[in-house]
């Protein structure tokens, strides 16, 4: 699905060469400032590499439309937006940016149960704590339907226990949509337990490919 040819960014990121595969869970680890947030900020063409390629589908990703990739694939950064407005709001914003159809309160619910978090679609999105915003705008995500998840530590403000049942949730949805669930994750428990394949940077390099 992606692949980087000697990609260079600046001097956070060098690649030789990586790989990742359709529809699988991708998990990316490392240290803090191994380059990891920079490679899917990459993948999203929020940033461009320096030198090198990147394919997305055997297409070069600098030739491919900024907007129709988005449609594509949508990236969840480790603090994300939260909108002011009720969580019905905040749920139906994505959808809304990238003009898809809306979707009905059943849908809504649906999801809201998905990522566990047990609220009022009229309640106040910008009075929930930091780790329901993060579930909220995880479901958010999810109704996009996109075909590729880039998730950028996804439950960093969740304790363990509920971080367990997101991530199991998150990564059955991916299998059972054929999605393709790329994430970076501070939790080596997590990678080994939910990933297809795990990637490990180190000082901007890939240091480790592994399929689990």
């Amino acid at each position: 699905m992606f692949t980087l040819k000697k990609v260079k960014y600046k001097d956070v990121l060098n690649i030789e060469a990586l790989t990742i595969k359709k529809h699988k869970v991708t998990c990316i680890v490392g240290q803090s400032g191994s380059g990891k947030t920079t490679l899917l900020r990459l993948l999203n063409k929020l940033i461009s590499c320096d030198s090198g390629k990147i394919t997305y589908k055997n297409q070069a990703l600098k030739e491919i439309d900024s907007v129709e990739l988005r449609r594509d694939l949508v990236m969840l950064p480790q603090a994300p937006a939260i909108f002011s407005g009720s969580i019905k709001d905040n749920l139906l914003i994505g959808l809304k940016f990238s003009e898809k159809p809306l979707v009905a309160d059943e849908k809504l619910l649906e999801v809201l149960k998905l990522v566990r978090l047990k609220k009022e679609l009229s309640e106040d999105a910008e009075k929930l704590s930091g780790g329901e915003k993060q579930r909220l705008a995880l479901g958010r995500v999810m109704l996009m339907e996109p075909e590729v998840l880039l998730l950028d530590e996804p439950s960093s403000a969740l304790d363990e226990d509920t971080e367990h049942m997101i991530i199991e949730a998150l990564v059955n949805y991916s299998k059972e949509n054929n999605k393709t669930l790329i994430m970076v994750t501070h939790s080596k428990k997590i990678a080994e337990q939910f990933s297809d394949e795990i990637i490990e940077i180190k000082d901007g390099r890939v240091l480790n490919q592994k399929e689990v």
